[in-house]
């Protein structure tokens, strides 16, 4: 109940009534883009900062190395159930976006535990990098052990040309270049960057989850007619990638808070980079589907239930 009191997820549930109500309440293209690259930027720097400051030890390898099992193990365990459901480069493409992992919910995940008196190590934004890309890697060599199968024409595009798209997708390069500087600058670039990276992020996410809000209402409808067994795995799916990602947690004895993100991580999906990549790597999927489900139902669920459920279950499991 705190979490739906925050003003940024207040902020989102009203974007989602204002679209709903086919209000004229619209974010400009340019300033949307500009909140998403402040927060990447802003995340950068605070994951880089904290890294500074605890420096790479054995916990932190340890952590990377889990998010990295579940970056694999996601999309697979997903194409094995979705094949069954859905056409086999369907099944693909979905499974790879709910093998990658979506920043804003990671960012709202920050802030939540920030409000919990949890402090996740700067490894996190690491493990968030390293999430990313995996899911792109196994779709395509799904995809194209699906085309050999059915004997389907080739894409004419390389994996190697997709991979360099997704590796240096600018909103990535961005966070990564940030982690970087972050560490480099240490605690005296956070007391220098402060103002911009610690006193505006509250309202820059409140603003930029308002426009997520009217974006999820506004896509709705495209997932409307779909078939109930895949609204339920994109409902149910996230809940079982997270409760393998507690297991893992669990087995590794990682903290209270790095778990909690591990879980939060694995149980998002991605709308935004890994769509983008799947319309040249896998044209014969349906849009649609992959990013209705991803958008419309799941992140949804993530910002208003499944950050303080994955963070309440970690609490009591890790403690």
């Amino acid at each position: 109940m705190h979490n739906l009191l925050d003003p940024a997820i207040l902020f989102f549930v009203f974007g989602v009534v204002a679209g709903a109500l086919k209000s004229n309440l619209e974010i400009p293209p340019a300033i949307s883009k500009f909140l998403s690259l402040y927060l990447l930027m802003a995340l950068g720097l605070k994951g880089g900062f904290a890294l500074a400051h605890t420096g790479l030890n054995a916990e932190v390898a340890i952590a990377l190395l889990a998010a990295m099992l579940m970056a694999f193990l996601v999309p697979v365990i997903g194409y094995q159930l979705l094949k069954k459901l859905v056409r086999p480069f369907d099944a693909v493409a979905i499974s790879a976006c709910y093998g990658s992992v979506s920043a804003v919910t990671f960012v709202t995940a920050m802030q939540y535990l920030e409000t919990q008196q949890l402090s996740p190590g700067g490894h996190m934004t690491v493990a968030l990098v390293l999430m990313e890309s995996p899911a792109i890697i196994v779709s395509v060599v799904l995809a194209n052990n699906v085309r050999q199968a059915t004997g389907a024409p080739g894409t004419g595009t390389s994996m190697g040309k997709i991979l360099h798209e997704s590796f240096t997708d600018g909103a990535l390069l961005l966070l990564m270049g940030s982690m970087v500087i972050g560490y480099l600058s240490g605690d005296t670039g956070k007391a220098m960057m402060a103002p911009f990276s610690i006193d505006l992020f509250k309202g820059m996410l409140a603003f930029f989850l308002l426009n997520m809000g009217l974006l999820v209402a506004r896509n709705i409808g495209s997932i409307k007619d779909k078939s109930p067994l895949l609204m339920a795995y994109a409902v149910l799916g996230p809940l079982c990638h997270a409760a393998i990602a507690l297991g893992v947690s669990a087995l590794l004895q990682l903290p209270v808070a790095d778990a909690a993100l591990l879980m939060v991580l694995s149980a998002s999906a991605s709308y935004i980079v890994v769509p983008a990549a799947l319309r040249y790597a896998i044209p014969e999927a349906n849009p649609s589907l992959y990013f209705g489900l991803s958008l419309g139902v799941t992140f949804p669920l993530n910002i208003l239930f499944g950050i303080p459920l994955y963070t309440e279950i970690a609490r009591q499991v890790q403690a």
